[in-house]
């Protein structure tokens, strides 16, 4: 089974719990929040929503995955939320400082904390882990342990999953978070991801990029009928209308670029590209409305 949610809540609850049934809670990894209040989000919930919940960063960037008080103190306050939520699953993700080096440390961790069933995965950060002496050292930990390696499977996959394979998606090129899933790559998605059901492993899909709440739905949409539907709702100028529309004017070509260049339109039926590559046509000047843009980019590109 391919389940799919965003990490965090990409807009309300209300329209989240209707449009999903899984959440990555990312709020607890700067917060401990209170135990009423956790409540009250698992009430709001439909009774077969899944909640994951991220650890809190006291145990990966202020602790380190050292064995301490202030880590296991942290670590038993997430046992409590997760059992307040019926999460199954808690996610600990390192920083990108925290390399290979320290795998003793994390090893450690793992092996010495009561899990009482808990589902631990951990998301190891920056291309030291990706190293073949340090993959294959990590493959053999996290076996051992039986701890679920997650990644972002466009960038590299996991060591090990164990039964269940957790995958954060995180945007690519240099905008990461600035990022929209084109419908080829949600097609090469479910390919990496039906290769995992295949070997009879529960895979979990997390969006977390600026428009993960769309991705999720036109991915969700794929998995049940094998179709997308149109990014914007519209093909050729009007694609591009439906995203410049919503930008405040008067507004400079670069910061167009910056706000929206990464989003993704359908210039005709069945292509897609990003806005910042029509943007690019245009002299560098300042549109003072999304009319003035619309008629350059008519001018420069022929777009009807």
């Amino acid at each position: 089974m391919i389940k799919v949610g965003c990490c965090g809540f990409p807009t309300s609850m209300k329209r989240y719990f209707g449009n999903y049934g899984l959440v990555e809670v990312n709020s607890t990894f700067y917060e401990y929040p209170r135990l009423e209040t956790v409540g009250g989000w698992r009430g709001k919930a439909p009774e077969n929503f899944e909640f994951t919940v991220k650890a809190h960063q006291d145990i990966s960037h202020k602790s380190k995955m050292k064995l301490d008080e202030l880590s296991l103190k942290a670590f038993e306050y997430m046992k409590q939320i997760c059992k307040t939520l019926k999460a199954e699953m808690l996610v600990i993700q390192t920083p990108g400082s925290f390399r290979p080096d320290k795998l003793g440390d994390a090893e450690n961790f793992f092996k010495s904390v009561n899990r009482e069933g808990l589902v631990l995965v951990w998301e190891t950060r920056g291309p030291e882990w990706e190293k073949p002496e340090a993959y294959e050292r990590l493959r053999r930990v996290l076996g051992s342990l039986d701890v679920g390696h997650v990644t972002d499977p466009f960038k590299v996959l996991p060591a090990y999953t164990g039964r269940i394979a957790y995958f954060r998606l995180h945007g690519l090129g240099k905008g990461m978070y600035y990022y929209q899933y084109s419908d080829d790559e949600l097609r090469r998605l479910r390919d990496i991801a039906r290769r995992f059901e295949e070997e009879g492993k529960m895979v979990y899909v997390l969006f977390n990029n600026l428009s993960m709440f769309e991705d999720g739905l036109r991915f969700m949409e794929y998995l049940e009928k094998g179709k997308f539907p149109k990014i914007t709702g519209a093909v050729g100028l009007e694609s591009v209308k439906s995203v410049v529309e919503k930008t405040r004017y008067p507004a400079p070509k670069s910061m167009l670029v910056k706000k929206v260049g990464w989003r993704l339109v359908e210039v005709e039926e069945g292509k897609q590209v990003r806005l910042a590559e029509l943007l690019a046509e245009l002299p560098s000047k300042t549109f003072k409305n999304a009319e003035e843009l619309l008629k350059e980019l008519k001018t420069a590109k022929k777009l009807d």
